[in-house]
């Protein structure tokens, strides 16, 4: 987190992550960065959790309140690439977007991608992989088919193990 910043878990909507290719050092700190705050994370899990238990089963009521944080900290942890735009909104990256979802509490993932790029191809696969990732940190992802029969997932804390 250089220059003071905080750590912001990449969401897709922002600036391309440092491409290790070109700029090793910066994709080396940012990959640093996301490992301490992920496992700041599971920390939190561990002690909010009580006696024993798996901290990844369930996520901790800091994620339930900033579910779009949470889940783009665990995708970004899982090794999954965020998309990324310019400020003017074009696509430059494919990979993940959270956002928020259609009703509290939730937030949709699509994967997107430059037009071109292959994105709608790559997306049921990604999506999948997704889903099952974030179902082992103890968040429930259904895969949907949206508007031009593009597919997204609505994810949601797990409550049945909570």
């Amino acid at each position: 987190m250089a220059n003071g910043q905080s750590f912001e878990a990449a969401t897709g909507d922002g600036p391309a992550p440092p491409d290790p290719a070109t700029d090793t050092e910066a994709a080396r700190r940012r990959a640093a960065e996301v490992r301490v705050a992920y496992e700041g994370l599971l920390q939190i899990r561990r002690l909010t959790r009580g006696a024993g238990g798996d901290p990844r089963a369930v996520p901790a009521d800091w994620e339930r309140h900033q579910p779009v944080r949470a889940v783009a900290l665990a995708l970004e942890a899982g090794g999954f690439p965020p998309s990324a735009s310019t400020p003017d909104g074009t696509r430059v990256a494919t990979g993940y977007r959270v956002t928020p979802g259609e009703r509290p509490g939730t937030v949709r993932v699509e994967w997107l991608g430059p037009p071109g790029a292959g994105a709608a191809q790559d997306e049921d696969r990604a999506l999948t992989a997704c889903a099952r990732a974030l179902g082992g940190l103890g968040w429930e992802a259904l895969l949907y088919r949206g508007p031009r029969r593009r597919r997204f997932l609505e994810v949601e804390p797990n409550d049945a193990t909570g």
